[in-house]
């Protein structure tokens, strides 16, 4: 069942990242969000309902809140107009406990890829962090970029291999997984900072232009 919550985790972090780009407004991406936010959340109650006194069940279900409320709050946000240091500074909190879901990942429950799947995750939400809590604007482009890049590989394209039962995890997987979440957090970096420069060199030179205007004007 949470890898059909995967699958669409996918198609919600595509949406958010192209609204940090400026291509779905935050009114349209907020109904997405609010579907996706309910079903991560209505998941793992189920999940950890079947699962009785089962410890390992309830801690692999426990991670999936912290998407289902991440989504939940963008989506009420979106819709009410609410500032965005509130999801910011949550996305801060879901960044060090994707980091610790990792580790467990890594040595716990044996799963290399997952643990970078985590890790990636953790990149992300500490994007958020930066964007929303701290008002970093340099860095929404990049994010944005980040997101769409590794919303598949690291949602879609795993639940669709864990659905199809070929989804598979050892160390040479893993380090072929982070070696293109790492490649795409670059092309990201490239795609997000050039989009700055430029819209920086415009506006320079428009105030440039300006300045050469009015001293033109002034003599």
């Amino acid at each position: 069942m949470s890898n059909v919550g995967l699958l669409y985790v996918g198609a919600v972090l595509l949406v958010n990242g192209l609204m940090l780009l400026g291509l779905v407004p935050p009114r349209s991406a907020a109904g997405i969000n609010l579907f996706v936010g309910a079903l991560q959340c209505v998941t793992p109650v189920v999940l950890i309902v079947q699962a009785g006194h089962d410890r390992e069940a309830i801690l692999a279900a426990s991670g999936l809140f912290l998407f289902g409320f991440t989504y939940l709050y963008v989506g009420i946000a979106n819709l009410a107009g609410l500032e965005p240091q509130g999801i910011g500074w949550f996305s801060l909190f879901v960044s060090g406990a994707a980091v610790i879901y990792a580790g467990l990942s890594f040595w716990h429950t044996a799963d290399p890829v997952f643990g970078v799947i985590w890790l990636a995750w953790a990149l992300l939400w500490f994007l958020f962090f930066l964007v929303l809590g701290l008002g970093r604007e340099r860095l929404t482009r990049f994010t944005g970029w980040a997101v769409v890049l590794l919303s598949q590989p690291t949602c879609t394209v795993p639940a669709f291999f864990s659905l199809t039962g070929g989804y598979r995890s050892n160390a040479t997987i893993a380090m072929i997984a982070a070696a293109l979440a790492v490649l795409l957090v670059a092309v990201a970096a490239l795609l997000g900072f050039r989009g700055v420069e430029a819209r920086s060199e415009a506006r320079s030179e428009t105030r440039s232009e300006t300045g050469a205007v009015v001293d033109g004007a002034s003599t």
